[in-house]
C-alpha cells in the first residue's frame, strides 16, 4: 500500500503518469516476490542500514519543511499543487483535542508497534554474547531511539499539516518538491528492503500455525505459500489506500491481542500449569493481568468500530 502511492508519486516527479495500481502490481513481481523467495536474507542486512540512514534523511527534510514555512498557507507555496483535501488545515482545538473519541484511533495505532515481536526470539538467539543483561541494553537503545525518531516524524508532519494528514504522511507533500522527493526514494529503498524481513516472519509463523514439521519445509513448498500470501497481500493493498485504516484497525484488533489479551492467557495457564507451587502473588497477579486483558478488549472494540466508521 506504502509502496504503491510513494512509486506511483515518483514516477509523477519524473514526468511519468503511472497509476498505483500499476505500479503496486509491477513492484511486486519485479522486486518483492524475488526478494521474499531469497532463503537467506543475510545479504540484506546492508541495504536495511541503508534504508534507516534514509529515514534519517526524510525525518531532517520534514523538519526543514516546517521550519522554512514551505506548506504554512494552503492557498500558496507547493501545497498548491497537492489536492485540496491534502493542503494544511491546522485548527484551533489545541491540547484539548487529545480528549476526543478519535483518540482511540490514534492509540490503536500506537498499538502496531508490538506487531513484530514475533522476531524477538530470533534476534535474541542471532545476539552475539546473547545474555539477558546484553539483550536488555539491546531493546532499550533501539526503542528509545525508535520512540524519539517516530515521536518527531508524528509532530514535525501534524504540525505542517493539522487534521488534513495524511495516512503516509509523504502523500501531503508536492511531487514538484525536490527535497521531499528524495525522500520518498529513501522510504522506497527502505520499504523495499525490509519487506522481506516482516515477510519472512508472518510466513514461518503461518507455517508454525499449521504445525508444519520443518523437515516438511521445502523449497517447493515455502515458494508456493511465497505466492500465495503475496498474492493476498497485495490485492488487499490494490483495494483498500487509506493506510490510517490499516494501522487503526490492526492495532486495534492484532496489536491489542499481543499486548494485553495474549499475554495475560498465556501467564494465567503457566500459573495454573505450577499447581500448589504458585504463590498467593502470582495468583493475584493472573487477576490484574485478566483485568487487563478485559482493558485491551474494550479498548480494542471501540478502536476497531470507530475504524470502521472511518472507512464508511
Amino acid at each position: 500500500m506504502v509502496l504503491g502511492d510513494t512509486f506511483s508519486a515518483l514516477f509523477t516527479t519524473l514526468g511519468m503518469n503511472v497509476s498505483r495500481e500499476v505500479s503496486l502490481v509491477g513492484l511486486t513481481l519485479v522486486v518483492l516476490l524475488p526478494l521474499c523467495l531469497l532463503k537467506n536474507l543475510s545479504s540484506l542486512a546492508p541495504f536495511s542500514l541503508a534504508g534507516i540512514a534514509g529515514m534519517l534523511y526524510t525525518a531532517v527534510a520534514m523538519g526543514i519543511r516546517f521550519l522554512d514555512g514551505s506548506y504554512s498557507s494552503p492557498d500558496s507555496g507547493f501545497a498548491l499543487d497537492v489536492a485540496e483535501s491534502l493542503r494544511p488545515a491546522i485548527g484551533d482545538k489545541g491540547a484539548s483535542a487529545v480528549f476526543s473519541s478519535n483518540a482511540f484511533i490514534l492509540i490503536c495505532m500506537l498499538s502496531t508497534a508490538y506487531m513484530a515481536h514475533f522476531n524477538a526470539p530470533k534476534f535474541y538467539l542471532e545476539l552475539k554474547d546473547n545474555t539477558i543483561e546484553r539483550w536488555n541494553t539491546v531493546v532499550a537503545t533501539s526503542f528509545g531511539i525508535s520512540i524519539l525518531f517516530f515521536i518527531g516524524i508524528a509532530a514535525m508532519g501534524f504540525a505542517t499539516f493539522g487534521g488534513a494528514s495524511n495516512g503516509l504522511i509523504l502523500n501531503n507533500y508536492s511531487t514538484k518538491d525536490s527535497l521531499m522527493g528524495f525522500s520518498r526514494v529513501a522510504v522506497a529503498f527502505a520499504l523495499v528492503f525490509t519487506y522481506p524481513l516482516a515477510f519472512v516472519g508472518c510466513r514461518d509463523g503461518i507455517l508454525e500455525m499449521l504445525q508444519v514439521p520443518k523437515e516438511e519445509r521445502t523449497d517447493a513448498k515455502l515458494n508456493n505459500l511465497t505466492y500465495a500470501i503475496l498474492g493476498v497481500v497485495t490485492a488487499v493493498a490494490l483495494k483498500i489506500t487509506d493506510l490510517s485504516f490499516i494501522m487503526s484497525f490492526g492495532g486495534a484488533t492484532l496489536g491489542n491481542a499481543l499486548i494485553y489479551v495474549y499475554p495475560a492467557i498465556m501467564f494465567r495457564s503457566a500459573v495454573k500449569n505450577m499447581g500448589d507451587k504458585a504463590t498467593t502473588a502470582q495468583k493475584l497477579e493472573v487477576i490484574l493481568a485478566m483485568a487487563f486483558a478485559a482493558l485491551g478488549i474494550g479498548m480494542g472494540t471501540i478502536g476497531a468500530k470507530m475504524a470502521l466508521g472511518k472507512l464508511k
